[in-house]
């Protein structure tokens, strides 16, 4: 069951790296979009930007429109709901 919950979350470009921390780790989407109806009646909207088979690493997130200055989204911007952007390029990011 584990494996299976890290490639959902890896697929949407996310995983919890620790068990009871807020914080998931950034990784490279699989999904091109991705529409959660949420729990507590929110929807959160994943968008990919640039995506390609050469274009795999991610450039930027952003979170309701303003980029993430950090490698990690935290529980409280996942439930919160709205749309979280990635923007894909062909080399890393070393930002």
């Amino acid at each position: 069951g584990q494996m299976s919950a890290w490639y959902i979350f890896s697929s949407l470009g996310f995983y919890p790296v620790c068990p009871g921390s807020p914080r998931y780790a950034i990784s490279s989407p699989l999904v091109n979009s991705a529409i959660l109806h949420l729990e507590n009646g929110n929807t959160l909207r994943i968008r990919v930007e640039n995506q390609s088979p050469g274009n795999v690493f991610v450039q930027r997130v952003e979170v309701g429109g303003k980029a993430v200055g950090r490698r990690y989204l935290t529980h409280d911007e996942l439930v919160a709901g709205g749309e979280i952007t990635f923007v894909m390029g062909s080399s890393p990011n070393e930002d």
